[in-house]
């Protein structure tokens, strides 16, 4: 065992805690300056009882003794770890209690090692301090101090240490009243740097596009984020490439109020032709009259295509028929013929196509003029006349020179485009939503909704330190361009209340280096409430667990709210990346449904550690299931479920009496161990309700295999000619 230190033991003895979180100093350091530099709203006095405000805030520190007493360990209200400082006076530890507050009382919980004489200090800045207390007399063990000011950073400074080694803190806590300290929320406003917006009358169009996805072409972890906004009128001669993490827009009430004598591409030329991670990306709201008749959107997972009118044909797949792995269409119009060529899967709801040209191994429609017949397996095409509920994405639009969001109302059993004749929903005016811009905190987001406003996230990274509740009926979350949240010390990045009809879209949620137990939650835990009229939404919310960096979650998303409708979303434990890694970024189960009569309309879900997806809810429905097991198994033991050999991609739980799915498809490749056995892709109990149609298992290259398809049904996968196994109908006939 290696030792840090020849020092002698500390005093109180016993063994160090173990590390739970490492984290720099000086990366520690370089938030606190982040959040600093954000711009301070006026504050107004709570009138609730006070509160413990510092709990896993953003903490920082002049030292730390070791790898094992971080800063973080002072705020997490354990009080079996500890912050220890280096064994020197005029040592400190400052936290950022995220906005303005009324500070009451700071509680010091010593270690042995305590400090005879401390100073605690106040700041609105980070920069000036005022104090606010000090003694010469410290006594050690828990300590009371009352306090009365107005800060955001409260920081402790050792100034006379009582034993020879350093500071020590179990707990540091500050306590203020309850409430975000965050004065009224200014509700509008501008769309920030990174929203782009042009009309047919600004100069070199082409030039600014260029730049933009120079800047994003293979920025596949990068940290740009931009919306390309059009306003309402006609475009010549554009080809306007999209990259990562751009979003390209009209802002029309119409998709045809915006028109391009023009294309909007996406290929993969910046990898070699292969698609397959044309990843965070979308077209929405325009229409496009493709310079050779035919527009290319060559993309993979989390790139919807919706509210499109192409007035010509659409190729799905890159230049050279490359390999593309499957994506996502809505609410569009394709007046030619859609070529998916080299697409392995594909899902397109509530649209119009001239034509379908061929297909791979899973290709399901529904509610789609002009789709191909029901011909799974051969063709592989799973055809819905309708969709039973669908309800489209809010969206932004220019109404004169105001802005506004329009939220479309559910639709039932839809069939073709939403936006031809009158288009049924509400239309909010900007000034009912918080502008959310890079620097926000958590604590001014929940504000805004507390105040009542909506929230429109522009493109950015946000790092939140609790998480985001919305617990307002009706609340409508929106991102532009990819706008990303990040939970900081183990917090789920956003929560939604089992209220009615709230919109969740266009987020992408990154997992923080400390593990989450959940990212986003719909509903708490036992919700029960009937939400059939007016469920609430979740589409094109994307979920990455590594690849920017190490990240970990126990679950991604947890459903418990009845009628809930997932409609297109990207669940990924990074296959590739940074912080990639069979621990590295663990992440045990992608989607955990436990509402009843909840609905998924295109749901990709891939390479969690063990179950991607688990419903335990009554009368769920899926329309389309995209997974890949977890590539990094290191040998079979890794996989073992008990008695089974491997975890189901999809498991439906023994007590769910009716559940039925459409054109669901899970393939492995255990590219570190190919010799793995996959029990089956599906399990599910064998019920009359219960039901499935068009299931399929496919192993890529032969490495690793499927003994069945669900549960002991379906023959193995075989060799290494990548073909499905697949099930019509489950039960059996």
């Amino acid at each position: 065992m290696l030792t840090t230190s020849l020092r002698p033991p500390r005093p109180g003895g016993g063994p160090r805690p173990r590390a739970r979180y490492r984290r720099s100093v000086s990366a520690l350091v370089a938030g606190a300056l982040t959040a600093t530099a954000l711009v301070m709203l006026p504050a107004t006095s709570a009138q609730a009882a006070p509160a413990l405000v510092s709990q896993n805030k953003n903490v920082t520190a002049s030292s730390q003794e070791n790898y094992g007493t971080p800063a973080t360990f002072a705020v997490d209200g354990d009080t079996s770890t500890r912050w220890s400082s280096a064994d020197s006076d005029a040592q400190w530890l400052q936290v950022d209690l995220g906005a303005k507050t009324a500070v009451s009382k700071v509680v010091l919980q010593w270690e042995a090692a305590y400090a005879k004489g401390y100073k605690i200090e106040l700041s609105e800045d980070g920069e000036s301090w005022r104090t606010a207390h000090s003694t010469t007399d410290g006594k050690g063990g828990t300590e009371t101090v009352p306090l009365s000011g107005d800060a955001r950073y409260v920081r402790l400074t050792g100034t006379e240490r009582a034993t020879q080694y350093g500071y020590s803190l179990w707990e540091f806590q500050v306590y203020g009243e309850t409430g975000t300290g965050v004065g009224p929320i200014e509700a509008g406003g501008d769309l920030g740097p990174n929203v782009h917006v042009f009309d047919p009358s600004t100069p070199d169009i082409q030039g600014t596009v260029d730049q933009i996805f120079e800047e994003q072409e293979s920025a596949q972890f990068g940290e740009g984020r931009h919306a390309l906004m059009f306003k309402p009128g006609t475009y010549n001669d554009l080809n306007v490439q999209i990259g990562f993490y751009t979003g390209i827009s009209g802002l029309g009430l119409s998709p045809d109020d915006t028109h391009f004598n023009g294309d909007v591409t996406v290929d993969a030329g910046w990898f070699d032709g292969n698609a397959t991670q044309n990843f965070w990306r979308s077209a929405e709201n325009l229409s496009l009259s493709p310079v050779n008749g035919t527009n290319r959107w060559a993309v993979s997972q989390a790139a919807p295509f919706r509210r499109m009118h192409v007035r010509g044909g659409l190729n799905l797949a890159p230049d050279g028929y490359g390999w593309a792995s499957g994506g996502y269409i809505a609410d569009s119009k394709i007046d030619g013929t859609v070529g998916p060529y080299s697409q392995q899967q594909w899902y397109t709801r509530d649209s119009s196509v001239g034509g379908w040209t061929n297909g791979v191994w899973n290709m399901v429609f529904s509610g789609v003029q002009g789709a191909p017949a029901q011909g799974f397996p051969e063709p592989p095409y799973t055809t819905l006349e309708t969709t039973p509920i669908s309800r489209e994405k809010p969206f932004l639009y220019l109404d004169g020179d105001d802005y506004r969001v329009f939220v479309p109302e559910k639709r039932t059993n839809a069939r073709g485009v939403s936006w031809e004749g009158d288009q049924q929903g509400e239309s909010l005016s900007l000034d009912q939503f918080y502008v959310v811009k890079p620097g926000a905190t958590a604590a001014t987001i929940n504000a805004a909704v507390d105040q009542g406003l909506h929230l429109l996230f522009t493109p950015g990274i946000y790092h939140v330190d609790e998480a985001i509740n919305v617990d307002r009926a009706n609340t409508v979350v929106l991102g532009l361009g990819y706008a990303t949240i990040i939970p900081d010390n183990g917090v789920t990045a956003l929560k939604v209340g089992d209220v009615d009809g709230v919109r969740l879209a266009g987020l992408l949620i990154d997992a923080g280096t400390q593990n989450s137990e959940t990212l986003v939650e719909i509903g708490e835990e036992g919700s029960s409430a009937d939400h059939a009229a007016n469920p609430t939404t979740v589409q094109d919310v994307f979920i990455r667990i590594g690849g920017a960096g190490p990240g970990k979650a126990t679950t991604s998303l947890v459903v418990n709210s009845d009628d809930t409708i997932i409609d297109h979303t990207w669940i990924w434990r990074a296959d590739h990346g940074e912080g990639v890694g069979w621990e590295t970024n663990r992440a045990d189960y992608g989607v955990q449904v436990n509402g009843d009569d909840v609905l998924a309309t295109g749901l990709f879900v891939e390479h969690f550690n063990k179950y991607d997806v688990v419903w335990a809810g009554e009368r769920g429905r899926t329309i389309f299931f995209q997974n890949e097991k977890a590539y990094d198994a290191p040998n079979q033991a890794a996989i073992q479920n008990g008695d089974t050999r491997g975890y189901a991609a999809y498991k439906v739980e023994d007590s769910v009496e009716t559940h039925e799915g459409w054109g669901l498809g899970s393939y492995c490749y255990y590219n570190v161990d190919p010799s793995i056995r996959q029990e089956h892709g599906f399990q599910a109990p064998v019920k009359p309700g219960v039901k499935f149609h068009g299931l399929l298992t496919v192993s890529l290259g032969g490495n690793g295999h499927f003994d069945h398809v669900i549960n002991q049904v379906g023959e193995p996968t075989q060799g290494s000619d990548t073909i499905p196994s697949t099930i019509t109908e489950f039960p059996l006939p």
